[in-house]
């Protein structure tokens, strides 16, 4: 009978350097065995001669001490999480005693802190999430606070030592994108909006989105016909399940009369410039506004007129807007603060630059809304006030349209478009219009949608 030997790791190692006609096979499976059995286990050395002596190795595995694993579990502090929603007639106590807090000194708090106290505003059906230890003393607490004019909060009780602290911060939303298609039957984009064709109406918020996104070719009033059909894809925001509130619009297709529109809406990640375009990347937002506020009467237009002043005839190089003192003024496209300051018999004004060679200038303002030259500035931002500085004889703005620094009568500029997209820009758009051309083409016809989440 051929010998058994018993060798260390390091004997082995050893055998295999110095054997060569000797190889090891089922490595893997010796490491399996030792792990899996902690105790005496063996593994043949094949041989690659029939002459060559087999041998077998044995090795001692001490197994771990399960009992000492099991006490140091046991000295660790068990925490618990309990969640529970309103009921109608809930106090502190009972709310707690359902979530399994058994802390007359966290009741007290949240009865007496300002912050804490407003879990009493909680609603029926709103979900609390509290976390106690293995006597039920209250470690922290969680629950989210609405409000229709506001934002939605989570207020957070936390257990430091042996006191509390709450504290507020703006709700985590789920976000999620809607995808929706409503065929018109009756002539009225409302009533299939209404519709529960899959599983759910769509908010007249969005509804009022479509109408002004379309409403440059489409009349909503007298255009719409039986057969029309549109799809929209857009943001809602929940909570805990439910929906907190709708959010941006991020494409739509309308198809009326056999012609079809649609619009995708952009931000440029470079720029962090948005807006809605047309699926070839041209943007459908007007340039420039028809007015930079909402203005009672046109008290001088774009004309040769008697100066108030000086009484003499001289070309009016802009339009006049009479609004009463501190009315708003709006930027009337997107653009760069040229110039903020006192200008002479212009009193307060501000020049903005636009793209290619446009700019704008507002006169007579009570005020300048806190611009710096350089300074980025949006179409429809308040940039200013109306007033009456310079040589001004009663409240009013005074409005100039510039090409080249040559004043122009914008009236004649209204349909002019917004600026281009650059290479850079339209290459990441046709990216975001692929995805959302993508989308068009799963809503099918009928208004038979599909919700992607």
């Amino acid at each position: 009978m051929n010998p058994i030997h018993k060798f260390t790791r390091k004997s082995l190692l050893s055998l295999a350097n110095t054997s060569r006609k000797t190889r090891i096979v089922g490595a893997g499976a010796l490491a399996l065995a030792l792990c899996a059995f902690g105790a005496v286990a063996t593994a043949p050395i094949t041989q690659d001669d029939s002459n060559v002596q087999v041998v077998s190795v044995s090795e001692h595995l001490a197994l771990p001490n399960l009992a000492d694993q099991i006490s140091a579990l046991q000295q660790d502090e068990q925490q618990f999480i309990h969640e529970e929603r309103v009921r109608s007639g809930d106090s502190i106590g009972t709310m707690l005693g359902r979530l399994g807090v058994n802390d007359a000194q966290a009741q007290n708090f949240i009865r007496s802190d300002k912050l804490a106290r407003r879990l009493l505003s909680l609603k029926n059906g709103k979900r609390l999430q509290a976390e106690t230890d293995e006597n039920g003393e209250l470690l922290s607490l969680r629950a989210t606070l609405t409000d229709k004019n506001s934002e939605p909060t989570t207020l957070t009780i936390v257990r430091h030592g042996d006191s509390f602290k709450a504290s507020e911060a703006p709700a985590k939303l789920e976000r999620r994108v809607e995808m929706r298609s409503r065929e018109i039957t009756n002539s009225s984009l409302y009533a299939a909006t209404d519709a529960n064709v899959d599983g759910g109406s769509i908010p007249d918020s969005v509804v009022g989105e479509i109408i002004k996104m379309f409403s440059t070719n489409i009349d909503f009033r007298g255009d719409l016909k039986r057969g029309d059909r549109f799809n929209v894809v857009y943001e809602t925001f929940w909570l805990d399940g439910e929906l907190v509130k709708t959010g941006r619009i991020l494409a739509g297709e309308f198809i009326n009369r056999g012609a079809s529109y649609q619009a995708v809406w952009f931000e440029d990640p470079v720029t962090r410039q948005g807006g809605y375009y047309s699926l070839d990347g041209k943007s459908l937002k007007k340039a420039f506004l028809k007015s930079p506020l909402e203005f009672t009467r046109v008290s001088s237009g774009f004309a040769n007129r008697v100066h108030p002043i000086s009484g003499e005839w001289k070309a009016h190089k802009g339009i006049d807007f009479a609004a009463p003192t501190g009315t708003p003024i709006r930027a009337a496209g997107d653009g760069t603060v040229d110039f903020a300051g006192v200008s002479n018999g212009y009193g307060n004004m501000v020049v903005l630059k636009h793209w290619s060679n446009y700019s704008t200038a507002y006169a007579h303002m009570s005020r300048i809304n806190g611009l710096r030259k350089g300074a980025k500035v949006t179409q429809g931002q308040v940039i200013g006030f109306v007033g009456s500085t310079g040589w001004s004889t009663g409240a009013h703005l005074h409005y100039e349209f510039r090409v080249a620094d040559v004043a122009r009568d914008p009236s004649t500029l209204k349909d002019l478009m917004a600026a281009p997209l650059s290479k850079g820009e339209l290459a990441r758009f046709r990216m975001a219009a692929a995805e959302m051309n993508h989308r068009f083409s799963l809503l099918t016809p009928g208004g038979n949608a599909m919700a992607a989440r």
